[in-house]
């Protein structure tokens, strides 16, 4: 019997496991201008802080009693991104649907604390990796706190998950096949010896959107293999989010904890050529070392932020879309390279 995909919308909430909050909570807090609150947890055996900028609401978990999934999570994984939320038409129904379609089930429909938006009906099955996702009620999540004046930060624009090579096709078909997502974007980077290959799934609002990340064999070990190493295996390797204004939120944003990774040599000589309609703003962007392409609709701009976790697997991307749809195929291999120098510094940095 053919089983009908699910339909998900939105992303209500994407959680952190932390072994050690604190740090994490202030980063975001402090640097990148959230607001902090402590609210129940999801299960009794974490403790969470929900964390509201614009659109986006992020939750940090901690290990409540030294067992469960979170505490098993940080142990393996250190910090990191352990579950992101769909909006579903109904929980029930999506469990049902996703575990027919070949998904692992975590928990079953049940009535609970989901996130500090409220007590309601969720269910939870297994992603990639340890990932997990949570079905929440679309339209019980209301509108996040606004910060005083325009929110740097909008929404989640995307969420990158690197997957072990070979692996990179099994996962698209997961996710197209178990949530209803579908493949956009394909690609395939060498950067001297290295090469990795990339799909982006999404679903049909656009509201989700994962890029699912393998490392190719036929190349030299790169950062896409140091991520799986040191996380032990498949996991969000960082998170997107949109920006009206990439210029103003850099710009704030290094006033705190923030700091972004530099953009490689030439690059923007490289710019002037390659898109000379934005040539009057590359001055500005090298100052901020803000990368930039097009693709057929417009141009979109954006910057990674330096890892602060102490294995360096999880780190965060602002991106500003001028009516772009797509991630600019000519910019797939500077993200990279701006990515990699960042690693072999910080490789160079550890004792």
């Amino acid at each position: 019997m053919t089983v009908e995909p699910l339909t998900v919308s939105g992303i209500p909430y994407i959680e952190l496991y932390s072994a050690d909050p604190t740090a994490m909570i202030g980063y975001f807090r402090d640097g990148m201008g959230f607001t902090a609150t402590p609210v129940p947890p999801s299960s009794p055996d974490r403790e969470s802080v929900v964390l509201q900028h614009g659109a986006i609401r992020l939750v940090v978990s901690s290990p409540a009693g030294g067992s469960g999934p979170v505490a098993e999570y940080a142990d393996r994984h250190g910090d990191g991104v352990g579950d992101i939320a769909f909006g579903v038409a109904d929980p029930v129904t999506a469990y049902h649907a996703a575990v027919r379609a070949g998904a692992e089930p975590v928990r079953e429909p049940a009535v609970r604390p989901a996130a500090g938006i409220g007590t309601m009906l969720t269910a939870t099955v297994r992603g990639v990796g340890d990932l997990v996702h949570t079905f929440v009620p679309t339209g019980t999540v209301g509108a996040a706190r606004q910060v005083d004046g325009e929110p740097l930060l909008h929404l989640v624009d995307h969420a990158a998950i690197c997957l072990p090579a070979g692996t990179l096709a099994s996962g698209v078909d997961f996710y197209t096949t178990v949530f209803g997502l579908r493949s956009i974007f394909a690609e395939r980077i060498e950067v001297g010896e290295q090469a990795m290959n990339s799909e982006v799934v999404q679903n049909e609002t656009g509201d989700v959107t994962f890029t699912l990340i393998e490392p190719d064999v036929a190349g030299q070990p790169g950062q896409i293999d140091a991520f799986l190493a040191r996380h032990h295996g498949a996991g969000v390797q960082h998170l997107a989010f949109l920006t009206p204004d990439i210029g103003a939120a850099v710009r704030a944003l290094q006033n705190g904890s923030v700091r972004f990774l530099p953009a490689p040599s030439q690059y923007y000589t490289a710019v002037a050529a390659r898109l000379p309609d934005i040539a009057g703003e590359v001055e500005r962007l090298r100052e901020l070392n803000v990368l930039v392409d097009r693709d057929h609709w417009g141009y979109l701009l954006q910057i990674f932020t330096q890892s602060v976790h102490p294995a360096g697997t999880l780190f965060f991307e602002l991106i500003e879309r001028r009516q772009a749809r797509t991630f600019g195929s000519g910019n797939i291999r500077a993200l990279y390279e701006a990515v990699e120098q960042g690693r072999l510094a910080s490789a160079a940095e550890r004792p």
